[in-house]
């Protein structure tokens, strides 16, 4: 037998952190292994609102800084992936018993001005009666103002930062969880187990643990360690509803609890409202939405929109739990979205990550090598900041640029996989195309809109195994197709993975 490979750093963990700090490695040239239990993103990185922002309302809890990093990385990440990160402009109604409208301006000049803003425009004071944003709204409100944040594939994000590490040389094991690990000698050995039970064992030098809402049960339950920081798990719920509103804006509301909700366009013939921000205590890996959160996030948006909505209205929904840095804050939306990295050196280092919000991910990763690569010989550069993820490398950063070119190379393709493709895919679209001149050439259109090629590209390229990966992380065709479309990509992974065995033992 061979000797074991040894790691420079084994990664926890495959939500947006993890994700990271894995490709942020593997560009320094470190050699880098990851595991995560179940798919991509399974948790709460495809849970969020899917904003990347820099986060409006902690201005009010004075985390200035924690602002200002979250806006410098809303630029880096508009320009590094501008498929699956675009602006939008949020609209915030006024309402009388809320705070004065000079207290508002003023927060929004703050926000404009804590960093450099070079792609997104400035914020503004809009009266209803002229703005398009106004007609959905109930006559109460007349005037409110206008703000800029940006949007995000939450999921792919995750996607795409592994498929970044793998590229680089990382190897990852999706469905495999982490079982145990302890210091032997100067390294780590982790025990892993696939979903079939069977178990190996890798060796690092370093460890990342990156394991979200089980951040601190893998420090005490698999390491048998203490942990010198807690986490509190706060659950975040959205509702979908057929669009409430045919504009391209969304709504930041303030409600008199003090909670926030957003009402954001979502895949062009839906409305997303969330999030509800409770306390919660249970399994992070059983999380699901309740009924009085259905009725809140129902209550909220009758409270402003003239279109009144019901539980009876609710098309899909999803629930997500935040690990938070535990602050000891009174309740659950006080608390601070930002992030720490606890390192433990005595012996092979452990790194744990604590806390933390999908704008800052990037920052949070580059943090987190720079503490680690010195300790294994390396003293590279940063280089995360002016890199493009997989498929964002457009010239300019201009998304319509590439799609009017992309129609026009390719005329055959529908004008709407084109754009879905685009939007999910950017310039690796040209892998899925490959030498096709025509629908035929992708092969068998398994669902409407849905052909062998992408299903091929998703199991091959980005770890899908499932209808779910699918259906859900890797797209949001969930919404669109039958609801039958699970069973059918599922026999058609079932007849691909059984053609696979059988060429093997041929």
């Amino acid at each position: 037998m061979g000797q074991m490979k040894v790691y420079d750093l084994m990664v926890i963990g495959g939500g947006i952190n993890g994700a990271g700090i894995a490709r942020d490695a593997a560009g320094r040239g470190l050699s880098v292994a990851l595991c995560e239990k179940d798919d991509l993103a399974s948790h709460t990185s495809s849970a969020s609102t899917k904003l990347i922002h820099g986060g409006l309302r902690y201005l009010e809890y004075y985390e200035f800084g924690l602002v200002r990093k979250a806006l410098q990385e809303r630029e880096v990440l508009l320009k590094a992936a501008p498929h699956i990160i675009w602006p939008l402009r949020f609209v915030m109604p006024h309402a009388r018993d809320q705070r004065p409208e000079w207290m508002i301006r003023c927060g929004l000049f703050l926000y404009d001005h804590l960093a450099k803003r070079e792609v997104l425009p400035g914020s503004e004071t809009v009266s209803f009666a002229k703005h398009p944003s106004g007609a959905p709204l109930k006559d109460a409100f007349k005037r409110g103002f206008v703000y800029s944040d940006g949007w995000v594939q939450d999921a792919r994000l995750v996607v795409l930062n592994v498929m970044d590490a793998a590229e680089r040389g990382a190897q990852v094991y999706t469905r495999t969880a982490c079982v145990a690990a302890r210091r032997d000698g100067e390294h780590w050995l982790t025990t892993l187990q696939r979903e079939d039970g069977s178990r190996f064992d890798v060796r690092s030098r370093a460890l990342v643990n990156a394991a979200g809402p089980w951040v601190q049960s893998l420090i005490e339950d698999k390491l048998a360690m203490p942990s010198s920081k807690s986490i509190r798990l706060v659950k975040g719920s959205h509702i979908v509803v057929k669009k409430i509103f045919d504009h391209p804006f969304a709504y930041i509301f303030q409600n008199p609890d003090k909670r926030i909700i957003f009402a954001i366009p979502y895949e062009k013939e839906f409305t997303l409202i969330g999030t509800t921000d409770v306390e919660y205590q249970g399994d992070p890996g059983q999380v699901a939405i309740d009924d009085s959160e259905i009725a809140y996030l129902c209550e909220m948006s009758n409270r402003y929109f003239h279109s009144q909505i019901s539980p009876a209205d609710v098309l899909s929904t999803y629930s997500g739990v935040r690990p938070l840095l535990d602050d000891a804050s009174d309740n659950a939306s006080s608390v601070t979205r930002d992030y720490a990295l606890e390192m433990d050196a005595q012996g092979a280092p452990l790194l744990s990550v604590f806390g933390g919000k999908i704008t800052t991910f990037r920052k949070l990763a580059e943090e987190a090598v720079d503490k680690l690569a010195p300790l294994l010989g390396n003293h590279k550069a940063t280089w995360t900041a002016e890199a493009p993820l997989p498929g964002g490398d457009m010239p300019g950063a201009d998304f319509g640029r590439f799609l009017r070119d992309l129609t026009q190379r390719h005329p055959w393709l529908p004008a709407e996989l084109a754009e879905r493709w685009a939007r999910a895919y950017g310039t690796r679209m040209a892998k899925l195309i490959g030498q096709a001149n025509s629908l035929g050439d992708l092969g068998a259109e398994i669902l409407p809109g849905l052909y062998e090629a992408e299903l091929q590209y998703l199991v091959d390229a980005e770890w899908a195994t499932r209808s779910e990966d699918i259906l859900w992380r890797r797209s949001k065709l969930k919404l669109h197709l039958p609801a039958y479309a699970d069973k059918v990509i599922d026999a058609w992974l079932a007849a691909r993975s059984q053609s696979s065995r059988q060429a093997l033992s041929a």
